[in-house]
Protein backbone atom coordinates (compact mmCIF):
# COMPACT_ATOMS: atom_id res chain seq x y z
CA UNK A 1 0.00 0.00 0.00
CA UNK A 2 3.00 2.80 0.77
CA UNK A 3 4.71 1.35 -2.42
CA UNK A 4 1.42 2.70 -4.02
CA UNK A 5 1.21 6.19 -2.98
CA UNK A 6 4.55 6.32 -3.30
CA UNK A 7 4.49 5.77 -7.01
CA UNK A 8 1.31 8.30 -6.88
CA UNK A 9 2.56 10.80 -5.34
CA UNK A 10 5.36 10.74 -7.80
CA UNK A 11 3.38 10.77 -10.47
CA UNK A 12 1.23 13.87 -8.76
CA UNK A 13 5.02 15.84 -8.36
CA UNK A 14 5.95 14.55 -12.50
CA UNK A 15 2.64 15.83 -13.49
CA UNK A 16 3.49 19.65 -11.99
CA UNK A 17 6.43 19.82 -14.76
CA UNK A 18 4.48 18.29 -17.85
CA UNK A 19 2.80 20.02 -20.53
CA UNK A 20 -0.93 19.68 -21.24
CA UNK A 21 -3.12 21.47 -23.64
CA UNK A 22 -5.90 20.75 -21.59
CA UNK A 23 -4.62 22.33 -18.24
CA UNK A 24 -2.28 25.00 -19.61
CA UNK A 25 -1.10 27.88 -17.02
CA UNK A 26 -2.97 30.93 -17.68
CA UNK A 27 -4.42 33.56 -14.91
CA UNK A 28 -8.10 32.48 -14.75
CA UNK A 29 -6.90 28.69 -13.75
CA UNK A 30 -6.01 27.77 -9.85
CA UNK A 31 -2.50 26.38 -10.98
CA UNK A 32 -1.10 29.43 -12.26
CA UNK A 33 -1.54 31.23 -8.62
CA UNK A 34 -0.15 28.09 -7.05
CA UNK A 35 3.20 28.20 -9.80
CA UNK A 36 2.51 32.33 -9.02
CA UNK A 37 2.35 31.89 -5.11
CA UNK A 38 5.71 28.99 -5.32
CA UNK A 39 7.50 31.80 -7.64
CA UNK A 40 7.18 34.49 -5.38
CA UNK A 41 8.33 32.76 -2.79
CA UNK A 42 11.54 31.78 -3.69
CA UNK A 43 11.58 35.67 -5.39
CA UNK A 44 11.61 37.52 -2.21
CA UNK A 45 14.20 35.16 -0.91
CA UNK A 46 16.72 36.14 -3.58
CA UNK A 47 15.15 39.37 -5.71
CA UNK A 48 18.68 41.52 -3.63
CA UNK A 49 20.80 39.95 -6.20
CA UNK A 50 19.87 41.15 -9.42
CA UNK A 51 21.67 38.76 -11.58
CA UNK A 52 20.12 35.89 -9.78
CA UNK A 53 16.96 36.99 -9.72
CA UNK A 54 17.35 37.65 -13.55
CA UNK A 55 18.62 34.15 -14.27
CA UNK A 56 15.79 32.78 -11.81
CA UNK A 57 13.35 34.79 -13.95
CA UNK A 58 14.06 33.34 -17.06
CA UNK A 59 14.37 29.95 -15.70
CA UNK A 60 10.49 30.09 -14.59
CA UNK A 61 9.52 32.45 -17.55
CA UNK A 62 10.78 29.54 -19.49
CA UNK A 63 8.97 26.92 -17.49
CA UNK A 64 5.85 29.04 -17.52
CA UNK A 65 6.28 28.95 -21.19
CA UNK A 66 6.70 25.25 -21.72
CA UNK A 67 3.69 24.68 -19.45
CA UNK A 68 1.45 26.89 -21.89
CA UNK A 69 3.28 26.16 -25.64
CA UNK A 70 5.05 22.77 -24.74
CA UNK A 71 7.76 21.97 -27.35
CA UNK A 72 7.07 25.06 -29.17
CA UNK A 73 9.66 26.56 -26.48
CA UNK A 74 12.37 25.83 -28.72
CA UNK A 75 10.97 28.96 -30.85
CA UNK A 76 11.29 30.81 -28.26
CA UNK A 77 14.74 30.01 -27.13
CA UNK A 78 15.50 30.15 -31.13
CA UNK A 79 14.63 33.68 -31.67
CA UNK A 80 16.31 34.91 -27.96
CA UNK A 81 19.53 33.39 -29.30
CA UNK A 82 19.35 35.08 -32.94
CA UNK A 83 18.79 38.46 -32.11
CA UNK A 84 20.55 38.08 -29.09
CA UNK A 85 24.15 37.55 -31.50
CA UNK A 86 22.99 39.93 -34.00
CA UNK A 87 22.35 42.49 -31.52
CA UNK A 88 25.73 42.48 -30.28
CA UNK A 89 27.45 42.32 -33.83
CA UNK A 90 25.23 45.40 -35.08
CA UNK A 91 26.27 47.67 -31.69
CA UNK A 92 30.19 46.19 -32.11
CA UNK A 93 29.91 46.73 -36.11
CA UNK A 94 31.20 50.61 -37.62
CA UNK A 95 30.22 49.28 -40.88
CA UNK A 96 26.89 51.23 -42.21
CA UNK A 97 26.42 48.35 -44.76
CA UNK A 98 27.39 45.83 -42.51
CA UNK A 99 24.57 46.80 -40.14
CA UNK A 100 22.07 46.81 -42.31
CA UNK A 101 22.16 43.99 -43.39
CA UNK A 102 22.45 42.64 -40.10
CA UNK A 103 19.66 44.00 -38.93
CA UNK A 104 17.76 43.00 -42.16
CA UNK A 105 18.68 39.51 -41.01
CA UNK A 106 16.94 39.98 -37.70
CA UNK A 107 13.54 41.06 -39.35
CA UNK A 108 13.86 38.43 -42.30
CA UNK A 109 14.31 35.64 -39.63
CA UNK A 110 12.17 36.92 -37.14
CA UNK A 111 9.15 37.08 -39.79
CA UNK A 112 9.87 34.28 -41.76
CA UNK A 113 9.40 32.03 -38.71
CA UNK A 114 6.16 33.80 -37.85
CA UNK A 115 4.58 33.90 -41.11
CA UNK A 116 5.56 29.75 -41.05
CA UNK A 117 4.03 28.96 -38.21
CA UNK A 118 1.25 31.54 -38.49
CA UNK A 119 0.54 32.06 -42.29
CA UNK A 120 1.43 28.92 -44.18
CA UNK A 121 -2.47 28.13 -44.36
CA UNK A 122 -3.19 31.70 -45.63
CA UNK A 123 -0.75 31.63 -47.84
CA UNK A 124 -1.23 28.31 -49.49
CA UNK A 125 -5.35 28.81 -49.35
CA UNK A 126 -4.31 32.14 -51.35
CA UNK A 127 -1.88 30.44 -54.07
CA UNK A 128 -4.45 27.66 -54.60
CA UNK A 129 -7.73 30.04 -54.85
CA UNK A 130 -5.90 32.13 -57.33
CA UNK A 131 -3.59 29.50 -59.55
CA UNK A 132 -6.67 26.56 -58.93
CA UNK A 133 -3.73 24.45 -57.41
CA UNK A 134 -4.43 21.85 -54.86
CA UNK A 135 -1.61 22.05 -52.55
CA UNK A 136 -1.67 20.91 -49.08
CA UNK A 137 0.25 22.39 -45.89
CA UNK A 138 3.16 20.29 -45.09
CA UNK A 139 5.05 20.48 -41.92
CA UNK A 140 8.76 20.37 -42.60
CA UNK A 141 10.23 21.16 -39.19
CA UNK A 142 8.15 17.90 -38.27
CA UNK A 143 9.68 16.11 -40.91
CA UNK A 144 12.97 16.78 -40.30
CA UNK A 145 12.40 16.20 -36.42
CA UNK A 146 11.20 13.29 -36.92
CA UNK A 147 14.43 11.97 -39.46
CA UNK A 148 16.32 11.90 -35.61
CA UNK A 149 14.10 9.30 -34.37
CA UNK A 150 12.09 5.84 -35.96
CA UNK A 151 9.25 6.96 -33.30
CA UNK A 152 7.48 10.15 -35.60
CA UNK A 153 6.40 12.30 -32.45
CA UNK A 154 5.78 15.26 -34.80
CA UNK A 155 2.64 15.76 -37.19
CA UNK A 156 3.54 16.36 -40.52
CA UNK A 157 0.28 17.11 -41.95
CA UNK A 158 -0.14 20.38 -40.00
CA UNK A 159 1.13 23.71 -38.48
CA UNK A 160 0.01 24.21 -34.81
CA UNK A 161 0.31 28.12 -33.92
CA UNK A 162 2.55 28.73 -31.21
CA UNK A 163 1.15 30.61 -28.30
CA UNK A 164 2.14 34.13 -27.88
CA UNK A 165 4.66 34.32 -30.97
CA UNK A 166 3.42 37.47 -32.41
CA UNK A 167 4.28 39.46 -29.12
CA UNK A 168 7.47 37.75 -28.47
CA UNK A 169 8.60 38.56 -32.18
CA UNK A 170 7.75 42.19 -32.18
CA UNK A 171 9.87 42.09 -29.23
CA UNK A 172 13.01 40.92 -30.53
CA UNK A 173 12.43 42.90 -33.79
CA UNK A 174 12.17 46.05 -31.65
CA UNK A 175 15.58 45.28 -29.93
CA UNK A 176 17.50 44.89 -33.10
CA UNK A 177 15.99 47.62 -34.65
CA UNK A 178 16.85 49.55 -31.40
CA UNK A 179 20.14 49.12 -31.25
CA UNK A 180 20.47 49.53 -35.62
CA UNK A 181 18.86 52.94 -34.57
CA UNK A 182 21.12 53.81 -32.29
CA UNK A 183 18.31 54.12 -29.33
CA UNK A 184 19.88 50.99 -27.38
CA UNK A 185 22.71 48.92 -26.39
CA UNK A 186 22.48 45.56 -26.19
CA UNK A 187 22.45 43.64 -22.70
CA UNK A 188 25.93 42.01 -21.91
CA UNK A 189 24.10 38.82 -20.71
CA UNK A 190 21.89 36.21 -22.79
CA UNK A 191 20.04 35.09 -19.68
CA UNK A 192 19.24 38.88 -19.64
CA UNK A 193 18.38 39.19 -22.76
CA UNK A 194 15.89 36.06 -22.41
CA UNK A 195 14.62 37.16 -19.44
CA UNK A 196 13.64 40.33 -21.32
CA UNK A 197 12.10 37.94 -24.10
CA UNK A 198 10.22 35.84 -21.86
CA UNK A 199 9.19 37.84 -18.74
CA UNK A 200 6.14 35.57 -18.13
CA UNK A 201 3.69 37.78 -16.83
CA UNK A 202 3.32 39.29 -20.60
CA UNK A 203 4.68 36.70 -22.95
CA UNK A 204 1.91 35.24 -24.46
CA UNK A 205 -1.11 37.61 -25.04
CA UNK A 206 1.43 41.34 -24.22
CA UNK A 207 1.22 44.17 -24.21
CA UNK A 208 4.26 43.67 -26.77
CA UNK A 209 7.33 45.15 -24.34
CA UNK A 210 9.60 47.81 -25.89
CA UNK A 211 13.21 47.02 -25.32
CA UNK A 212 14.08 50.69 -24.94
CA UNK A 213 11.70 50.68 -22.23
CA UNK A 214 12.04 47.45 -20.20
CA UNK A 215 15.97 46.90 -21.07
CA UNK A 216 17.02 49.38 -18.24
CA UNK A 217 15.22 48.19 -16.01
CA UNK A 218 16.86 44.91 -15.99
CA UNK A 219 19.81 45.73 -14.58
CA UNK A 220 18.37 48.01 -12.11
CA UNK A 221 18.35 46.53 -8.05
CA UNK A 222 14.44 45.56 -7.06
CA UNK A 223 12.08 48.52 -5.76
CA UNK A 224 8.96 47.56 -4.81
CA UNK A 225 7.10 50.39 -2.96
CA UNK A 226 3.95 50.08 -1.11
CA UNK A 227 2.17 52.22 -3.66
CA UNK A 228 3.28 49.81 -6.12
CA UNK A 229 2.30 46.49 -4.12
CA UNK A 230 -1.25 48.13 -3.99
CA UNK A 231 -1.53 49.13 -7.47
CA UNK A 232 -0.26 45.65 -8.79
CA UNK A 233 -2.91 43.99 -6.47
CA UNK A 234 -5.82 46.19 -7.53
CA UNK A 235 -4.98 45.72 -11.21
CA UNK A 236 -4.95 42.00 -10.75
CA UNK A 237 -8.48 41.98 -9.25
CA UNK A 238 -9.73 44.45 -11.67
CA UNK A 239 -8.33 42.13 -14.56
CA UNK A 240 -9.75 39.21 -13.02
CA UNK A 241 -13.50 40.69 -12.43
CA UNK A 242 -12.95 41.81 -16.36
CA UNK A 243 -11.72 38.63 -17.29
CA UNK A 244 -13.96 36.44 -15.39
CA UNK A 245 -17.20 38.33 -15.22
CA UNK A 246 -17.64 41.13 -18.04
CA UNK A 247 -16.10 38.58 -20.95
CA UNK A 248 -16.76 34.76 -20.33
CA UNK A 249 -20.06 35.02 -18.21
CA UNK A 250 -21.70 36.95 -21.30
CA UNK A 251 -19.52 34.38 -23.78
CA UNK A 252 -20.77 31.77 -22.08
CA UNK A 253 -24.58 32.24 -21.81
CA UNK A 254 -25.01 34.31 -24.91
CA UNK A 255 -22.41 35.55 -27.06
CA UNK A 256 -20.73 31.92 -28.14
CA UNK A 257 -24.56 30.48 -28.93
CA UNK A 258 -25.67 33.25 -31.23
CA UNK A 259 -22.35 33.47 -32.99
CA UNK A 260 -22.31 29.65 -32.80
CA UNK A 261 -25.35 29.81 -35.61
CA UNK A 262 -26.44 33.47 -35.72
CA UNK A 263 -29.46 32.04 -38.22
CA UNK A 264 -30.89 30.17 -35.32
CA UNK A 265 -31.23 33.75 -33.37
CA UNK A 266 -33.03 37.01 -34.70
CA UNK A 267 -31.46 40.07 -36.16
CA UNK A 268 -31.85 41.73 -32.61
CA UNK A 269 -30.24 38.94 -30.77
CA UNK A 270 -27.30 39.12 -33.28
CA UNK A 271 -27.03 43.15 -32.68
CA UNK A 272 -27.07 42.41 -29.04
CA UNK A 273 -24.69 39.74 -29.43
CA UNK A 274 -22.29 42.13 -31.33
CA UNK A 275 -22.49 44.64 -28.71
CA UNK A 276 -22.29 42.26 -26.31
CA UNK A 277 -19.09 41.13 -28.38
CA UNK A 278 -17.38 44.55 -27.95
CA UNK A 279 -17.15 44.27 -24.31
CA UNK A 280 -16.10 40.76 -24.05
CA UNK A 281 -13.08 41.54 -26.38
CA UNK A 282 -12.32 44.51 -23.94
CA UNK A 283 -12.86 42.69 -20.98
CA UNK A 284 -10.52 39.24 -22.12
CA UNK A 285 -7.97 41.46 -23.52
CA UNK A 286 -7.72 44.44 -20.92
CA UNK A 287 -8.16 42.04 -18.24
CA UNK A 288 -5.36 39.89 -18.98
CA UNK A 289 -3.18 43.14 -19.58
CA UNK A 290 -4.02 44.24 -15.84
CA UNK A 291 -3.14 41.23 -14.74
CA UNK A 292 0.18 41.32 -16.11
CA UNK A 293 1.21 44.91 -15.27
CA UNK A 294 -0.07 43.38 -11.71
CA UNK A 295 2.01 40.69 -11.72
CA UNK A 296 4.79 42.73 -12.83
CA UNK A 297 4.75 45.40 -10.06
CA UNK A 298 5.05 42.93 -7.59
CA UNK A 299 8.70 42.01 -8.89
CA UNK A 300 9.38 45.43 -9.36
CA UNK A 301 9.19 45.82 -12.70
CA UNK A 302 6.73 48.36 -15.10
CA UNK A 303 5.33 47.07 -17.90
CA UNK A 304 3.39 49.72 -20.60
CA UNK A 305 -0.12 50.43 -20.14
CA UNK A 306 -2.24 48.96 -23.26
CA UNK A 307 -5.46 50.15 -22.80
CA UNK A 308 -7.15 54.03 -22.09
CA UNK A 309 -10.88 53.51 -21.94
CA UNK A 310 -11.17 52.78 -25.80
CA UNK A 311 -14.94 53.11 -25.55
CA UNK A 312 -14.62 57.08 -24.75
CA UNK A 313 -12.87 57.53 -28.06
CA UNK A 314 -14.91 60.15 -30.40
CA UNK A 315 -13.01 58.87 -33.17
CA UNK A 316 -11.22 55.50 -35.44
CA UNK A 317 -8.29 57.40 -34.91
CA UNK A 318 -8.62 58.05 -31.40
CA UNK A 319 -9.76 54.84 -30.52
CA UNK A 320 -6.86 53.15 -31.86
CA UNK A 321 -4.34 55.26 -29.81
CA UNK A 322 -6.65 54.15 -26.84
CA UNK A 323 -6.68 50.32 -27.89
CA UNK A 324 -3.88 47.61 -28.27
CA UNK A 325 -1.58 51.04 -27.59
CA UNK A 326 1.32 48.65 -27.01
CA UNK A 327 0.68 47.37 -31.13
CA UNK A 328 -0.25 50.46 -32.55
CA UNK A 329 2.78 52.84 -31.10
CA UNK A 330 5.03 49.45 -32.44
CA UNK A 331 2.95 49.56 -35.61
CA UNK A 332 3.89 53.36 -36.02
CA UNK A 333 7.31 53.43 -34.84
CA UNK A 334 8.44 50.33 -36.98
CA UNK A 335 6.09 50.44 -40.13
CA UNK A 336 4.10 53.64 -40.92
CA UNK A 337 7.02 56.09 -40.22
CA UNK A 338 9.81 53.22 -42.19
CA UNK A 339 6.97 53.49 -45.28
CA UNK A 340 6.44 57.20 -45.27
CA UNK A 341 4.29 58.55 -42.22
CA UNK A 342 2.39 61.67 -43.34
CA UNK A 343 5.42 62.90 -45.46
CA UNK A 344 6.09 60.89 -49.06
CA UNK A 345 5.24 57.42 -50.19
CA UNK A 346 7.97 54.81 -51.36
CA UNK A 347 7.87 51.83 -53.57
CA UNK A 348 7.55 49.11 -50.89
CA UNK A 349 3.66 50.85 -49.98
CA UNK A 350 2.54 50.61 -53.43
CA UNK A 351 3.70 46.72 -53.71
CA UNK A 352 2.76 45.88 -50.38
CA UNK A 353 -0.81 47.69 -51.57
CA UNK A 354 -1.39 46.19 -54.84
CA UNK A 355 -0.34 42.41 -53.40
CA UNK A 356 -2.94 43.56 -50.62
CA UNK A 357 -5.84 44.98 -52.74
CA UNK A 358 -5.70 42.11 -55.47
CA UNK A 359 -6.07 39.45 -52.01
CA UNK A 360 -9.00 41.55 -50.95
CA UNK A 361 -10.68 41.18 -54.71
CA UNK A 362 -10.39 37.84 -54.24
CA UNK A 363 -11.66 37.24 -51.26
CA UNK A 364 -15.10 39.34 -52.09
CA UNK A 365 -14.98 37.83 -55.08
CA UNK A 366 -17.86 39.47 -56.25
CA UNK A 367 -18.39 41.95 -59.50
CA UNK A 368 -18.59 45.35 -57.65
CA UNK A 369 -14.72 44.94 -56.27
CA UNK A 370 -13.42 43.98 -59.56
CA UNK A 371 -14.78 47.37 -60.60
CA UNK A 372 -14.65 49.82 -57.40
CA UNK A 373 -10.83 49.03 -56.83
CA UNK A 374 -9.63 49.36 -59.82
CA UNK A 375 -11.58 52.59 -60.39
CA UNK A 376 -10.36 53.97 -57.28
CA UNK A 377 -6.69 53.15 -58.22
CA UNK A 378 -6.97 55.09 -61.65
CA UNK A 379 -8.73 58.04 -59.71
CA UNK A 380 -6.10 58.23 -56.89
CA UNK A 381 -3.34 57.79 -60.19
CA UNK A 382 -4.45 60.56 -62.40
CA UNK A 383 -5.03 62.83 -59.42
CA UNK A 384 -1.72 62.54 -58.36
CA UNK A 385 -0.22 63.70 -61.48
CA UNK A 386 -2.12 67.11 -62.17
CA UNK A 387 -1.88 67.88 -57.84
CA UNK A 388 1.46 67.67 -55.66
CA UNK A 389 -1.25 68.42 -52.52
CA UNK A 390 -3.50 65.27 -53.89
CA UNK A 391 -0.26 63.50 -54.47
CA UNK A 392 0.57 63.82 -50.74
CA UNK A 393 -2.67 63.06 -49.38
CA UNK A 394 -3.06 59.67 -51.48
CA UNK A 395 0.82 58.92 -50.09
CA UNK A 396 -0.35 59.62 -46.03
CA UNK A 397 -3.68 57.82 -46.34
CA UNK A 398 -1.82 54.81 -48.54
CA UNK A 399 0.51 54.26 -45.36
CA UNK A 400 -2.06 55.00 -42.98
CA UNK A 401 -4.28 52.17 -44.93
CA UNK A 402 -1.43 49.95 -44.84
CA UNK A 403 -0.49 50.03 -41.13
CA UNK A 404 -3.91 49.18 -40.72
CA UNK A 405 -4.62 46.21 -43.13
CA UNK A 406 -1.33 44.42 -42.21
CA UNK A 407 -2.33 44.93 -38.08
CA UNK A 408 -5.28 43.06 -39.37
CA UNK A 409 -2.98 40.64 -40.66
CA UNK A 410 -0.86 40.25 -37.59
CA UNK A 411 -4.35 39.75 -35.64
CA UNK A 412 -5.17 36.76 -37.94
CA UNK A 413 -4.10 34.46 -40.48
CA UNK A 414 -7.26 35.82 -43.07
CA UNK A 415 -8.30 37.35 -45.17
CA UNK A 416 -11.33 38.86 -43.32
CA UNK A 417 -8.59 40.11 -40.62
CA UNK A 418 -7.55 42.09 -43.73
CA UNK A 419 -10.86 43.00 -44.63
CA UNK A 420 -11.72 44.31 -40.77
CA UNK A 421 -8.41 46.71 -40.83
CA UNK A 422 -8.85 47.90 -43.59
CA UNK A 423 -12.60 48.86 -42.71
CA UNK A 424 -10.72 50.68 -39.38
CA UNK A 425 -8.39 52.07 -41.95
CA UNK A 426 -10.90 53.63 -44.36
CA UNK A 427 -12.77 55.24 -40.90
CA UNK A 428 -9.29 56.70 -39.89
CA UNK A 429 -9.23 58.60 -43.39
CA UNK A 430 -13.01 59.42 -43.70
CA UNK A 431 -12.47 61.19 -40.20
CA UNK A 432 -9.84 62.90 -41.33
CA UNK A 433 -11.30 64.57 -44.04
CA UNK A 434 -15.16 64.97 -42.63
CA UNK A 435 -13.52 66.83 -39.36
CA UNK A 436 -12.55 69.62 -41.90
CA UNK A 437 -16.41 70.14 -42.69
CA UNK A 438 -18.23 68.72 -39.81
CA UNK A 439 -20.16 71.11 -38.15
CA UNK A 440 -20.05 70.07 -34.44
CA UNK A 441 -16.21 68.83 -34.78
CA UNK A 442 -15.34 71.68 -32.46
CA UNK A 443 -18.49 71.96 -30.52
CA UNK A 444 -17.34 71.64 -26.54
CA UNK A 445 -21.76 70.80 -25.93
CA UNK A 446 -21.93 67.58 -24.26
CA UNK A 447 -24.35 66.20 -26.66
CA UNK A 448 -21.65 66.22 -29.62
CA UNK A 449 -19.24 64.54 -28.10
CA UNK A 450 -21.75 62.11 -26.53
CA UNK A 451 -22.94 61.52 -30.46
CA UNK A 452 -19.29 61.33 -31.60
CA UNK A 453 -18.89 58.85 -29.20
CA UNK A 454 -21.70 56.92 -29.44
CA UNK A 455 -21.19 56.87 -33.60
CA UNK A 456 -17.72 55.33 -32.75
CA UNK A 457 -18.46 52.90 -31.18
CA UNK A 458 -21.35 51.46 -33.35
CA UNK A 459 -18.30 51.58 -36.09
CA UNK A 460 -15.92 49.68 -34.30
CA UNK A 461 -18.42 47.56 -32.96
CA UNK A 462 -19.52 46.56 -36.45
CA UNK A 463 -17.00 46.40 -37.74
CA UNK A 464 -15.61 43.37 -35.35
CA UNK A 465 -18.12 40.87 -37.18
CA UNK A 466 -15.12 40.30 -39.40
CA UNK A 467 -12.88 39.48 -36.63
CA UNK A 468 -15.21 37.56 -34.46
CA UNK A 469 -16.73 35.62 -37.42
CA UNK A 470 -15.44 32.11 -38.49
CA UNK A 471 -15.95 32.31 -42.05
CA UNK A 472 -16.78 35.05 -44.91
CA UNK A 473 -19.71 32.20 -45.07
CA UNK A 474 -20.93 32.79 -41.36
CA UNK A 475 -20.51 36.30 -41.96
CA UNK A 476 -22.56 36.52 -44.48
CA UNK A 477 -25.34 34.68 -42.55
CA UNK A 478 -24.86 36.99 -39.57
CA UNK A 479 -25.57 39.92 -42.35
CA UNK A 480 -28.63 38.21 -43.44
CA UNK A 481 -30.53 38.05 -39.69
CA UNK A 482 -29.46 41.53 -39.59
CA UNK A 483 -31.25 42.67 -42.69
CA UNK A 484 -33.97 40.37 -43.29
CA UNK A 485 -34.83 39.45 -39.72
CA UNK A 486 -34.55 41.81 -37.21
CA UNK A 487 -37.83 40.54 -35.63
CA UNK A 488 -39.08 43.26 -33.27
CA UNK A 489 -42.06 41.73 -32.02
CA UNK A 490 -40.11 38.98 -29.68
CA UNK A 491 -37.04 41.53 -29.03
CA UNK A 492 -38.22 42.09 -25.55
CA UNK A 493 -38.22 37.99 -25.05
CA UNK A 494 -35.11 38.01 -25.56
CA UNK A 495 -33.67 41.23 -23.15
CA UNK A 496 -36.06 38.65 -20.39
CA UNK A 497 -34.29 35.60 -21.14
CA UNK A 498 -31.12 37.06 -21.05
CA UNK A 499 -31.68 39.17 -18.70
CA UNK A 500 -28.87 38.53 -15.96
CA UNK A 501 -26.64 38.74 -19.28
CA UNK A 502 -27.66 42.13 -20.28
CA UNK A 503 -27.34 43.69 -16.66
CA UNK A 504 -24.12 42.10 -16.17
CA UNK A 505 -23.28 43.83 -20.21
CA UNK A 506 -24.80 47.53 -19.08
CA UNK A 507 -22.80 47.26 -15.61
CA UNK A 508 -19.41 46.24 -17.80
CA UNK A 509 -20.70 49.64 -19.94
CA UNK A 510 -21.10 51.52 -17.02
CA UNK A 511 -18.27 51.18 -15.42
CA UNK A 512 -15.93 51.69 -18.47
CA UNK A 513 -17.68 55.15 -19.33
CA UNK A 514 -16.77 55.87 -15.58
CA UNK A 515 -15.01 59.58 -15.27
CA UNK A 516 -11.14 58.96 -15.06
CA UNK A 517 -11.11 61.32 -11.47
CA UNK A 518 -13.62 58.96 -9.87
CA UNK A 519 -11.71 55.74 -11.23
CA UNK A 520 -8.74 57.39 -9.74
CA UNK A 521 -10.40 57.56 -6.45
CA UNK A 522 -11.78 54.46 -5.89
CA UNK A 523 -8.36 52.73 -6.69
CA UNK A 524 -6.84 55.33 -4.15
CA UNK A 525 -9.22 54.23 -1.29
CA UNK A 526 -8.65 50.54 -2.05
CA UNK A 527 -4.32 51.49 -1.43
CA UNK A 528 -5.58 53.52 1.57
CA UNK A 529 -7.91 50.65 3.46
CA UNK A 530 -6.18 48.14 5.99
CA UNK A 531 -5.04 44.82 4.88
CA UNK A 532 -8.05 43.06 6.27
CA UNK A 533 -10.17 45.01 4.18
CA UNK A 534 -7.69 44.40 0.91
CA UNK A 535 -7.81 40.70 1.42
CA UNK A 536 -11.49 40.32 2.54
CA UNK A 537 -12.24 42.17 -0.89
CA UNK A 538 -9.60 39.43 -2.74
CA UNK A 539 -11.68 36.73 -0.94
CA UNK A 540 -15.06 38.24 -2.43
CA UNK A 541 -13.86 38.79 -5.50
CA UNK A 542 -12.52 35.49 -6.15
CA UNK A 543 -15.48 33.91 -4.74
CA UNK A 544 -17.51 36.55 -7.47
CA UNK A 545 -15.38 35.07 -10.10
CA UNK A 546 -15.57 31.42 -9.42
CA UNK A 547 -19.57 31.59 -9.21
CA UNK A 548 -19.37 32.32 -12.71
CA UNK A 549 -16.47 29.67 -13.81
CA UNK A 550 -17.52 27.16 -16.33
CA UNK A 551 -15.34 24.16 -16.34
CA UNK A 552 -15.36 24.69 -20.10
CA UNK A 553 -11.58 25.76 -20.80
CA UNK A 554 -11.91 29.62 -21.53
CA UNK A 555 -8.45 31.02 -23.22
CA UNK A 556 -7.68 34.51 -23.71
CA UNK A 557 -8.79 35.45 -27.04
CA UNK A 558 -5.60 36.98 -27.70
CA UNK A 559 -3.36 33.33 -27.25
CA UNK A 560 -4.92 32.89 -31.03
CA UNK A 561 -2.72 35.52 -31.84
Amino acid sequence: MNRVLEIFKMNRILEVFKFSEESPLIFTQADFWIFFAVAYLIFALIYKKVSLRNAYLFIISLFFYYKTSGLFIGILIFSTLVDFFIGRTIYNSNSKVKRKVLVTISVCVNLLVLCYFKYAYFFTDSFNYLFHTNIEVFNWLSYWGNSFSDQGYFTVDKIILPVGISFYTFQTISYSVDIYRGNLKPLKSIVDFGFFVSFFPQLVAGPIVRAESFVPQIRKATQISVSDFNRGTFMILKGLIKKMIFADFIAMHFLDRVFDAPEMFSGFANVMAMIGYSLQIYGDFSGYTDIAIGLALLMGFKLPNNFDSPYKADSAGNFWKRWHISLSTWLRDYLYIPLGGNRKGSTASYIILGIILGGVMLAFGNIYMYIMIPFLVVTAVLGARFSDTIKNHINTNINIMLTMLIGGLWHGASWKFVIWGGLNGVGIVTYKFWRKISPYEKSTHLLAHVWKVFFTFLFITFTRIYFRGNSMAHIQRWYHQVAHNMDWAHAWDILVHYQMVFWVMLLGYVTHWLPYSLKDKIEDLYGKSPAPVKIGLAVVVGIICYQAFSTDFQPFIYFQF
